[in-house]
C-alpha cells in the first residue's frame, strides 16, 4: 500500500488503529525521536478551474514529527493540532520504510478501515444527493413571444 493512501486511512479512520500500530512498534523496537512533535505552516495549493492553473491559497497549520526505527526515518504530518497522531504516523511510516514484519499484518486492517471510510462517504453523498435541486432553464424571447 502506498504511503499517501495509508496515511489518509490512518488520519480519516479510527484513531485507535494508528495508536495500536504505533504502540506495537514502540513495544518491540527502539523508536528514536529525531524531531519532537511540533507545529508548522505549509502552503495550501489549489487548482483554479477556469484555466487549470495552480496557485497557493494560503497557509495551513500542521503538526509534524520525525522518528527513526531500525535506521529508517519516518515522517508524520497531519493538519491541525494533533501531536500524538503526528508521532504515531511517523512511527508507522518508519516501520514501513524499514520493512518490518508487523506491517504485513496491518494491510488487511487498513483495507477493512478503508472500506468503512468508503461506505461512510457513500452514505454521506447519498444524503447530500437527496437535497439536490434540478433547475431547468427556459428559452425566452423579449416580450414573451417565440
Amino acid at each position: 500500500m502506498k504511503r499517501r493512501r495509508r496515511t489518509e486511512i490512518l488520519i480519516e479512520g479510527s484513531r485507535e488503529i494508528a495508536s495500536a500500530m504505533a504502540q506495537e512498534i514502540s513495544d518491540r523496537y527502539e523508536v528514536r525521536l529525531i524531531e519532537e512533535p511540533n507545529q508548522g505552516l505549509v502552503m495550501a495549493k489549489v487548482r483554479e478551474t477556469a484555466e487549470q492553473s495552480l496557485f497557493y491559497i494560503g497557509e495551513v497549520l500542521v503538526s509534524e514529527c520525525k522518528v527513526q526505527v531500525e535506521g529508517c526515518m519516518g515522517l508524520g504530518i497531519v493538519k491541525g493540532l494533533h501531536n500524538d497522531l503526528a508521532y504515531q504516523l511517523a512511527v508507522i511510516d518508519a516501520a514501513y520504510q524499514a520493512g518490518l514484519r508487523e506491517t504485513l499484518a496491518w494491510e488487511p486492517l487498513l483495507g477493512s478501515e478503508e472500506a468503512k471510510l468508503r461506505a461512510r462517504r457513500e452514505k454521506a453523498f447519498g444524503q447530500i444527493a437527496k437535497t439536490k435541486v434540478d433547475f431547468e432553464t427556459m428559452d425566452t424571447v423579449k416580450g414573451g413571444e417565440r
